[in-house]
């Protein structure tokens, strides 16, 4: 065999090993792939994020620094590349972590497990909780080529927004009709509680903030559950007695309300039985008025009459009666 029949040979031998055998891959079911080739990703045109709902999250100015290509995404299934192609392959499953998990520092916040942050009154307050997120199918291109680490990005700006909220946090305004009920449930200068009383109003901004984190990462928060808020230790018996005093003064005024409501509700009923009594006797003096004229028309005698039967029915019924003399 000659020297450049081995060659042609060998290259294709090689070029089947390369090409055809290895060129095959698979994407699983919890996964999305893009495919490069020399290093470019297979794009929508000049399509990006801005055509797309994901930006209506973010306010103008970030409009101007979170923009990337819409690419084309390979769906999961046995896919066949050429050497020149490179496959990066993402999971789009959804992932639970805790709210105090640091991506580049598993240590810190307790070992991951607790998440400190300030009131509005200056407490330094322990957060516990959970979040789930997962890769955007619809901005790959920031999870894979724009962001080094996305979830490092992610758990930064929540705890973040988390920590800005909870120092500013007030508790969301009452009805007038409920004012009197809240003022007997609300401690001024003390916004834990106000916190602690509405986590799924806190959950529900923070789930509001976090919308734009699919444009600006690649990365969905599907939800935020802050589950405990403690305060420091040694406030912690202070706050106990402050809210123990509290709710026995709400209950008081509360059984006070009760009863004042009770006597309101009786004395309606009362003016309501008296109304339809007087109603009722009405009524009947409208019916003797009515009859005394149907009699007064049968004859200028039978009124007279009449008053005289009406009169030996009272004098039947009187035990005495006293007659004026000369009568």
């Amino acid at each position: 065999m000659s020297i450049g029949l081995a060659i042609i040979l060998g290259f294709f031998i090689w070029f089947v090993l390369r090409c055809l055998i290895s060129g095959f891959y698979t994407v699983d079911q919890n996964q999305r792939a893009i495919v490069t080739s020399f290093g470019k990703a297979p794009r929508f045109g000049d399509k990006t994020t801005l055509d797309d709902p994901m930006s209506e999250t973010l306010r103008d100015d970030e409009k101007e620094r979170y923009v990337y290509p819409l690419l084309h995404v390979t769906p999961p299934g046995l896919h066949f590349k050429f050497p020149w192609q490179k496959v990066y392959k993402v999971s789009v499953a959804t992932q639970t972590v805790n709210i105090a998990y640091d991506p580049d520092s598993p240590s810190a916040n307790q070992e991951g497990t607790v998440l400190e942050a300030v009131t509005k009154d200056q407490l330094n307050t322990g957060l516990k909780g959970q979040i789930r997120y997962a890769v955007s199918e619809k901005n790959l291109y920031a999870c894979v080529f724009g962001v080094k680490r996305p979830i490092s990005h992610v758990m930064g700006y929540f705890v973040s927004v988390l920590r800005e909220r909870i120092s500013n946090f007030e508790a969301p305004a009452r009805t007038v009709a409920s004012e009197a009920l809240s003022a007997s449930s609300h401690i001024p200068g003390i916004s834990i509680n106000d916190i602690r009383k509405n986590l799924s109003e806190l959950n529900r901004q923070m789930e509001e903030e976090c919308l734009s984190s699919i444009a600006r990462y690649g990365i969905q928060l599907d939800a935020a559950l802050i589950t405990e808020i403690d305060p420091p230790a040694e406030v912690e018996s202070a706050l106990a007695a402050i809210n123990t005093a509290h709710n026995q003064v709400s209950s008081e005024i509360s059984i006070a309300q009760a009863s004042a409501d009770q006597k309101i509700v009786q004395s309606k009923r009362a003016v309501e039985i008296e109304t339809l009594k007087a109603q009722a006797e009405v009524q009947l003096l409208k019916q003797l008025a009515d009859q005394l004229v149907i009699m007064k028309k049968n004859g200028p005698d039978a009124l007279r009459l009449y008053l005289r039967n009406i009169k030996l029915k009272l004098f039947g019924q009187a035990k005495k009666i006293i007659v004026e003399a000369g009568k």
